[in-house]
């Protein structure tokens, strides 16, 4: 019997060569689907990737990242003499010593708190203080600072930048998210600076002085300006706090630069 003969009824029949050939091609169009299956879900992988890697450098080149709203500091400076005058910002002055001057620098208790129409401006750029400096930070009305405890951080050549909580609110936000970010993230020198606002109720001198929205403030160094403005702000605070920031030179004299806020 040939390969192509059929076997006899009741036995095992071997295929016959033209069903040999029927199934070696059915094998080999379910072997090419396989392969085509496999080349359009590759095709469609890279294509996916392709659109992922477009995104990631659409978003890294034209859409702002996450500190692209924050202005750059020399920037800032480049703009602040030009903000000072749209700001209605005065002159940076040498406030006097606390009368009597052998206090300028004295500590006190709760009980000796001093009202602040004693002191020689508002506010206050030296003059009895408490014992414990304040911290660096942005704070608002609900985490209101220790006001005497600010300016024990004066002394140890820390910044303040004081604002009327009625100023614009826009001009507050972009003041304070400046200033409140971790250094890790953007070094502005604000581990140096207290931000918040001058609203002390329980004492008649506890607001700006009229006309005043801003009030920049280091030892005994105060400079008053109509409106909120950062430029106006960062100008001074990365001159006056010591250590300083964008390497500016230190213009300022704390009696204790440098010294920790706690």
């Amino acid at each position: 019997m040939t390969d192509d003969a059929p076997g006899r009824p009741g036995e095992h029949r071997r295929p016959t060569k033209a069903e040999r050939k029927e199934k070696a091609r059915r094998e080999r169009e379910e072997l090419e689907r396989r392969m085509a299956s496999k080349r359009r879900a590759r095709t469609v992988g890279i294509v996916a990737g392709a659109v992922v890697i477009a995104a990631v450098v659409f978003a890294a080149t034209l859409l702002p990242s996450s500190g692209g709203d924050f202005p750059e500091p020399a920037n800032l400076l480049q703009q602040a003499a030009t903000a000072a005058t749209t700001a209605g910002c005065g002159d940076v002055q040498t406030t006097p010593d606390f009368d009597p001057s052998e206090n300028d620098r004295s500590h006190i208790t709760t009980g000796q708190i001093q009202p602040l129409s004693s002191y020689p401006t508002i506010p206050p750029a030296s003059g009895p203080h408490a014992d414990v400096p304040l911290p660096a930070g942005v704070y608002d009305s609900l985490t209101q600072p220790q006001l005497f405890q600010a300016i024990h951080s004066l002394e140890h050549g820390a910044t303040i930048v004081w604002y009327d909580p009625t100023a614009p609110t826009g001009s507050i936000e972009q003041l304070t998210e400046f200033y409140d970010r971790r250094v890790q993230d953007a070094s502005v020198g604000q581990d140096r600076v207290i931000v918040a606002p001058f609203d002390f109720p329980d004492d008649p001198a506890g607001i700006l002085p009229e006309g005043t929205r801003m009030a920049v403030v280091a030892w005994h160094r105060l400079r008053l300006c109509e409106d909120v403005d950062l430029a106006v702000a960062f100008d001074f605070t990365s001159q006056f706090s010591s250590p300083t920031a964008e390497n500016r030179g230190y213009v300022g004299v704390a009696p204790e630069a440098g010294a920790s806020l706690g």
